[in-house]
């Protein structure tokens, strides 16, 4: 009777634990698949599950992961809720310090190439929210690369 006792504890306490950890690795590659098909996008996606789209594949140089560059962006949901926009003038943002999708996904590009990223969570802010941005969070940028400094 004590076995049947702590099988069941052990097993409640395991499906409880498991019901608050989801696979968004497996939620978020399909959401974005279906992001892709609704909106009729050619897309890439790299070995670590990053999804690029290259509209404008740009003639200068092309930055690399502890680059300083120059990029305008949007990013938004998959709903096309915007959660974070720079200006037309973009800002200047070294790559060792932004999140890895972006530190992955800006390196596709050429000054003055242009195109989308899109980020599972666990390229950007992970499976907990983050200012805002609510955790396990596909994240979309429009990316224009205006400069590698």
């Amino acid at each position: 009777m004590k076995y049947i006792k702590l099988a069941l504890i052990l097993s409640l306490f395991v499906s409880c634990n498991s019901d608050d950890e989801k696979d968004y690795v497996t939620l978020n590659d399909q959401e974005i698949i279906d992001y892709i098909s609704e909106n009729k996008l050619i897309a890439e996606k790299s070995a670590t599950g990053l999804y690029y789209v290259i509209e404008e594949e740009g003639t200068g140089s092309q930055p690399v992961s502890t680059s300083t560059v120059t990029v305008a962006y949007k990013g938004y949901y998959t709903n096309g809720t915007v959660f974070d926009e720079s200006s037309a003038q973009g800002i200047n943002i070294n790559l060792q310090n932004v999140i890895p999708g972006w530190a992955e996904g800006i390196a596709y590009f050429k000054e003055g190439g242009s195109g989308k990223l899109l980020i599972p969570a666990h390229l950007g802010y992970g499976n907990s929210d983050y200012r805002g941005i609510p955790g396990g969070s596909v994240l979309i940028f429009d990316i224009n690369l205006i400069s590698v400094n």
